[in-house]
């Protein structure tokens, strides 16, 4: 990007945008895939061309001056009308859009991801496509900060103003347990009971969800083992080491563990999550409603269908929601 003194540009107004949520020069240009002697350049011309001190550069992290405050309102406005401008752009012409920014939660590396990425990347021949994938939380951060255009996330603990959410699909909680160790005619609850009990880490949306619903149960269950992983955790209940409360998806996920992990309901209140699609409302146009109306077939196809099949105790809890 070419430096204009005395010009105020677009592209200095993210990055003056991007400095004030990151807080240093080194994180907004990290954020922006620049350097930050380009980011520090930037800021200085946009400073320029307005005729005033935007941020005091010399505090950690870096603080808005009155000016700057007053300037941050409308900046994020016109980056608005920016984003909503080539959203409309690429509605015109769809098969033109320049690049999409998607996030898309780690349960659907394996199936759904692939399959949506290859059904956009021949609509949209032209595209640069960003995938991220990762945990919910993570990806809704990144939709915040702009980072991202779109997110396919889980449960948030909240939501703002600012989002448009499409729902996708609701899942049931499920408990599994070492293959064999459980005999579900009798009394699950007691049995489980003289099991370790393996914990998903707290610092995880779906850990703070399941470990709420076990205090609302009034189940107090002894803290052994804690994973932050599908995959680690059902190792551990198909070695033998104890049971767990996972979902419907995270169970379709770990394949390699199904010959010795059993799956059933939980055997208290019912507890289920909604996996949806997030976006900043009204920026996008229609491109987000579109992009779920293409994920949901998929993921009735290759997850629900194939769950129902092998769990029809299922049907009326694991469902995609139109």
């Amino acid at each position: 990007m070419v430096d204009i003194p005395g010009k105020m540009t677009l592209w200095a107004i993210e990055i003056f945008v991007a400095a004030v949520e990151e807080g240093t020069i080194s994180m907004a240009a990290k954020r922006l895939g620049s350097s930050p002697s380009s980011v520090s350049q930037q800021l200085t011309n946009l400073e320029a061309a307005l005729g005033v001190l935007l941020l005091n550069r010399s505090s950690r992290p870096m603080e808005l001056t009155s000016a700057g405050a007053l300037f941050l309102r409308r900046a994020e406005t016109i980056l608005g009308e920016a984003t909503q401008a080539k959203a409309e752009l690429a509605v015109f012409n769809y098969s033109k859009m320049i690049r999409l920014r998607l996030g898309m939660i780690d349960d659907f590396d394996a199936d759904v991801t692939p399959a949506l990425m290859a059904g956009l990347s021949k609509r949209l021949t032209g595209c640069q496509f960003l995938l991220e994938s990762g945990p919910s939380y993570r990806l809704a951060s990144d939709l915040e900060s702009r980072f991202m255009d779109v997110v396919v996330a889980a449960d948030l603990d909240i939501t703002a103003e600012w989002m448009e959410v499409h729902p996708i699909l609701t899942e049931p909680f499920v408990i599994a347990v070492p293959k064999g160790s459980v005999e579900p005619s009798k009394d699950v609850l007691s049995q489980l009971l003289t099991l370790p009990f393996i914990r998903y880490s707290s610092r995880q949306m779906m850990g703070r969800q399941i470990e709420a619903h076990l205090s609302r149960q009034r189940i107090n269950l002894p803290n052994k083992f804690e994973f932050d992983s599908y995959h680690a955790i059902l190792c551990m209940v198909a070695a033998g080491s104890g049971w767990t409360i996972t979902t419907s998806l995270g169970y379709m996920r770990a394949r390699r563990f199904h010959d010795d992990v059993d799956i059933l309901p939980l055997p208290f209140k019912e507890l289920s999550r909604s996996i949806s699609l997030i976006a900043r409302k009204k920026v996008l146009d229609n491109i987000p409603t579109d992009i779920a109306a293409q994920i949901r077939p998929l993921v009735n196809t290759m997850l629900v269908e194939p769950c129902m099949e092998k769990f029809p105790w299922m049907e009326g809890k694991l469902l995609i929601q139109d």
